[in-house]
């Protein structure tokens, strides 16, 4: 490949040169290395990877270079790729190699419009992939990807691909660069970065500012007339280390009164060339970073030999330089960014409209169709901005963008109304309602639940009393699913029903069908199975005559749910196997990711943890292929893979993965926040409750109720702790008033904090109200585990024991049952009880049997990092050590008469007149010579030990 060439000598990248060059070689020598490139713009990082693409050059590799583009909200799928896979299509020594991966074609304008094969996706980037290796077997391969924090998500998909498949294909090297200082906290680059540095073969190289002292070596290289001591002093310090802005400042010298803003340095460096160059130069800033000749030529109006000649005087002075396959792109972005902004809204809208036009008759497929939206936009040309933004939603659905596409879309729908009748695109499908039906479906299957009601709700305004009545069902239909997304279940419930009957059943059509479908998913939701299970049947059947396979499928997926023992059986399961491969042979993979998602759950229902990943695996890699990875059901598996890895206790692959995923909503790294709250992180309960916040979240209310109820009994607040708990139980309760299933593990958590409360408080009218609160928790438990598996039955039988410890003491053999009741395989749980367990044997005497299990807990804890279960089970075990109690002073003695009066530290300290922080040292003082772990604890003990007595309770 051309290579650019440099003017300058490379100064102040010694040790990054050294570090690329050695990535190159072990490249070359087999093993297929990545490297990100960080940097502030300006830095050098363009500068970097020239040199090392001119060594590898030099040294017989095939270097191909892609560069991203900042288009504002058009988003060109794959567009770095497709400069790529252009510059090699363009090359007659890899005809041969390209014309044996078709699939990569759809990236060269190749792709049939009527595809709609869900596996085109992969086919795509495992033909990519292919590619790649196939022409580094021939010659060592060096890609480089520019600008990576402009890329598209689907650039960023493929990239994904391409660097965690294991191992990269042998002699090829992958070299990134992006704009660390353009990386805010919400950028979609983050996660991806975060991703790609974990995986093996991939290295992050940061490209730092130059010491001053390699900015004044630099000053005097690009200048060649010597420069006063004082304007390199002030170039140095004004540069701060940017080599780009360095060569601005010595650029711009000799302008009288030196520019404070880089903008005017490039201006004024552009304003020194002549006035033929500086149009050239305007032109060329409309049409972006980079622009090729001909277009160029075109477009600025100019004869040959005069763009030859502007062109050649502004690569002089290094505001262009010439790129690969007769292109030409601004020597930085900013520089592009600067003489755009000069120019005046007229030329910029005048210059668009000669773009867009100019692209139109040029043809080149569906791929510029986003660049033309663009550009008529921009210009004020709305009809041809409508059509040519309903063209690139089309091409970013084929490829499988959902968030480009909704962009499109939204695009087109806000042009719609500028635009007369007569000037529409028309068509099948091509009206308000079907595109906002389709933005809808973009927005849910690109994560955005809560924008594609708002979009369904858009198209039922919109479609009117007289709408067809097919199209009006499916606008109730869909948004009846959306809303089931955002858990506004009697309203999807409401809207399914009018979809069903706005159709006629019979003769059956795919419309009644679908709306039967979704009926039955709502009914179910709202707890009317029986309407459920009467309209699946009858809809299977409807689908099953008419060939309906995906609505087939779906419908299989529910009565799973709703016949025999549920998705936990193994009939359940084979009805669900089935669906899957109905729902892949009719192309329709949102039907399968539902039907592996639900076989994922039915084995974490039913205590088969380890059987659950495969399936996980299986749909999130369906998910991540076809661009649905924030997709409903994606981004549910997305929680249960981790929800498995915390109950396996592999708690630090739990937060490997979390800490890789792609932007989502909070929820979905919840079991991260178990960890962090099970190992004592300070931050946690801040963290809980930003998944409280609006608009309503029914999983992120689940995590954040989950952690805050167990943080506030972990810190002895019963109060806190039940109210925690009642209220996340109120806000998930459906409509019909059923509570959901986290109820049972709620209710248990609260207990914890209830029972340590009541025996603090034994003797007085205390122990009454906490048994009161402890019998309404228990109650709750029972109702909601009973509809559950082994999980929900673990959590009733810790419920279970804590509700006796509250209302009579501890319970060996309770806590027995609870021991055994969490060996499904919950880890951390199943240590927690096993220390409640050991409490109750050693406050019945049982020390041998007490010290057994808390070694035990001990082991699990040290495995897990718990810091704060590692303490308790340590504090139990110094217990049995001891021989007898040491003696308690009189004050101590005071201070434990109170304690077990269930009063507080401040409490204390008021009665005793003495302070609280003095009244806490106490009571730290007795638990250290009791060997209790708590303040619960320390009472029981000197109950047992007779350290104090119960008082009578006042009875009438």
């Amino acid at each position: 490949m051309p290579q650019r060439s440099f003017t300058t000598v490379l100064i102040g990248r010694d040790d990054e040169l050294a570090r690329l060059a050695g990535i190159l070689e072990r490249a070359r020598n087999g093993s297929g290395q990545a490297v990100l490139v960080a940097g502030d713009a300006g830095v050098g990082k363009t500068r970097l990877l020239g040199e090392v693409a001119a060594r590898a050059a030099e040294g017989g590799a095939t270097v191909v270079v892609g560069h991203c583009v900042d288009l504002g909200d058009v988003g060109l799928p794959y567009l770095p790729f497709t400069e790529i896979l252009g510059v090699l299509a363009g090359d007659e020594r890899f005809a041969g190699i390209l014309g044996a991966h078709p699939a990569v074609e759809r990236l060269l304008g190749a792709a049939s419009d009527s595809s709609r094969d869900a596996d085109a996706r992969l086919r795509l980037f495992e033909g990519v992939a292919a590619l790649l290796a196939e022409l580094a077997a021939a010659a060592p391969l060096v890609l480089i990807l520019e600008d990576l924090h402009w890329a598209d998500q689907s650039s960023r998909d493929l990239l994904r691909f391409l660097l965690s498949r294991g191992v990269l294909p042998r002699r090829l090297a992958v070299l990134a660069s992006y704009r660390a200082d353009d990386l805010h906290r919400r950028h979609p680059l983050r996660a991806l970065l975060a991703e790609l540095v974990r995986l093996p073969g991939v290295e992050r190289l940061e490209v730092r500012p130059l010491a001053d002292a390699e900015v004044a070596r630099l000053v005097r290289v690009l200048e060649e007339r010597p420069l006063s001591e004082a304007t390199v002093r002030d170039i140095v310090e004004r540069a701060e280390g940017n080599a780009f802005y360095t060569e601005e400042l010595v650029a711009a010298a000799d302008a009288d009164g030196m520019p404070a803003g880089l903008a005017d340095l490039l201006l004024i460096r552009v304003e020194q060339v002549s006035q033929t160059a500086q149009q050239v130069l305007r032109t060329a800033a409309v049409a972006g970073r980079r622009v090729g000749h001909d277009l160029l030529r075109d477009a600025v109006g100019l004869p040959e030999e005069e763009l030859e000649a502007a062109v050649r005087e502004a690569v002089g002075r290094q505001l262009l330089v010439a790129g690969d396959g007769d292109t030409y792109a601004f020597r930085h972005a900013l520089a592009r960014e600067a003489v755009y902004g000069d120019l005046l809204p007229g030329q910029r809208a005048r210059l668009h409209g000669t773009y867009a036009r100019l692209l139109a008759t040029r043809g080149g497929g569906a791929e510029t169709a986003a660049e033309r939206a663009h550009h008529y936009r921009e210009s004020h040309d709305l009809p041809e901005a409508l059509a040519a933004s309903v063209e690139a939603a089309g091409h970013a659905r084929r490829v499988g963008a959902p968030a480009e596409e909704l962009r499109h879309l939204e695009a087109a729908l806000d042009l719609w109304p500028a635009v007369p009748g007569e000037a529409r695109p028309s068509g099948e499908g091509l009206d308000p309602v079907s595109l906002t039906l389709r933005a809808s479906a973009a927005a849910a299957h690109s994560g955005d639940a809560h924008r594609a009601v708002a979009l369904t709700r858009a198209a039922l305004a919109g479609a009117g009393q007289d709408a067809d009545p097919e199209l009006a069902a499916r606008v109730r239909y869909t948004l009846a699913g959306n809303l089931m997304t955002v858990d506004n279940l009697a309203a999807a419930f409401a809207y399914s029903s009018e979809a069903l009957a706005m159709i006629p059943a019979e003769p059956p059509s795919r419309t009644w069908v679908w709306a039967a479908a979704t009926h039955v998913m709502a009914a179910r939701q709202v707890g009317d199975d029986a309407t459920a299970l009467r309209v699946a049947r009858q809809a299977l059947r409807a689908a099953e005559r008419i060939g309906a396979t995906a609505a087939r499928a779906d419908l299989l997926i529910s009565l799973a749910r709703l016949e025999g023992g549920g998705r936990r059986t193994r009939e359940g399961r084979e009805r669900l196997r089935e669906a899957r491969e109905l729902a892949r042979s009719a192309g329709d993979t949102p039907v399968e990711m539902r039907a592996l998602f639900s076989l994922a759950v039915g084995c974490f229902e039913s205590g088969e943890l380890r059987e659950c990943l495969p399936w996980l695996t299986e749909g999130l890699d369906r998910a991540r292929r076809s661009g649905l990875l924030s997709s409903p059901y994606a981004l549910e598996m997305r929680y249960l893979r981790l929800l498995v890895l915390y109950t396996l206790g592999q708690w630090d692959e739990c937060l490997r993965v979390a800490g890789a995923e792609e932007p989502a909503p909070g929820y979905t790294v919840g079991p991260a926040l178990y960890v962090a709250l099970a190992r004592g992180e300070p931050d946690v309960v801040t963290r809980a409750r930003a998944l409280l916040g609006e608009p309503f979240d029914w999983m992120g209310r689940l995590v954040g109720g989950i952690v805050l109820t167990d943080a506030a009994a972990s810190r002895g607040e019963p109060e806190e702790a039940v109210a925690r708990a009642r209220d996340t139980v109120t806000a998930l309760t459906d409509e019909s008033g059923r509570a959901p299933d986290v109820s049972v593990r709620l209710a248990a958590l609260a207990l914890a904090a209830v029972a340590d409360r009541a025996a603090e408080g034994l003797g007085d009218q205390v122990a009454d109200h906490w048994s009161v609160v402890a019998g309404e928790l228990v109650r709750l438990a029972r109702t909601t585990a009973a509809r559950q598996g082994p999980e929900g039955q673990a959590w009733l039988a810790r419920a279970e024991a804590e509700w006796t410890r509250a209302v009579s003491g501890p319970d060996p053999a309770a806590w027995e049952r609870a021991v055994a009741a969490f060996a499904y395989g919950d880890v951390y749980e199943a240590a927690r009880i096993r220390l409640r367990y050991a409490q109750a044997l050693a406050a019945g005497g049982r020390r041998a049997e007490a010290e057994e299990q808390a070694r035990a807990v001990r082991e699990t804890a040290l495995v897990l990092g718990a810091a704060p279960l590692l303490e308790r089970s340590d504090a139990l075990l110094r217990r049995p050590a001891q021989r007898s109690v040491p003696p308690l002073t009189a004050r101590e003695q005071d201070v434990l008469r109170l304690l077990a009066l269930g009063r507080s530290n401040r409490q204390i300290g008021e009665e005793l007149f003495i302070t609280g922080k003095t009244a806490s040292v106490h009571v730290s003082n007795i638990l250290a010579k009791l060997g209790a772990a708590s303040r619960t604890e320390a009472v029981a003990i000197a109950y047992r030990e007779g350290l104090i007595t119960p008082e009578p309770t006042a009875r009438g």
